[in-house]
């Protein structure tokens, strides 16, 4: 699916916290935390991105419970309510939530369909230490040594 962007896994899952952090404080760095809707959507959807990407299945997470393609979703479906959350809760008319609505919105698309979410072709995604995607793969754990192997 998505496989060649230039962004790696882990630049996506460190960049994730800043994202949600500015979200979070936008309305307040922006100056429309007077406003009902536009403050709540901000900040929900910070704090959203922020327990998504903590509990993402990759190496920077705390929990790994949501699996990568369902990140993937996630992130699109974040990106997509973002740029259409001033027309949904009804603050279009106001220039600077709207705004920065729209350009993190078209960020974090951008930053979703740069991402290098699955490993090429012929690369099996493990790495010095055989992790892939945060998880540990002990793959000769069950094998025996062909030497210790008894002959018969």
């Amino acid at each position: 699916m998505l496989r060649q962007g230039p962004i790696s896994l882990t630049l996506h899952a460190t960049l994730e916290p800043l994202i949600a952090a500015l979200l979070i404080a936008a309305p307040f760095l922006f100056g429309f935390s007077n406003r009902g809707a536009p403050t709540a959507v901000a900040i929900v959807a910070g704090v959203a991105v922020l327990v998504v990407a903590m509990s993402t299945d990759w190496r920077l997470s705390l929990i790994r419970a949501i699996p990568v393609p369902a990140h993937l979703a996630v992130d699109l479906g974040m990106a997509g309510v973002l740029i259409a959350s001033p027309f949904l809760f009804g603050y279009s008319h106001r220039s600077a939530p709207t705004a920065f609505f729209i350009v993190v919105g078209v960020g974090l698309l951008l930053h979703v369909l740069g991402t290098r979410w699955y490993p090429a072709a012929g690369d099996d995604g493990t790495r010095q230490g055989g992790r892939r995607f945060g998880r540990r793969r002990d793959r000769d754990a069950t094998t025996v040594p062909s030497d210790s192997q008894p002959t018969g």
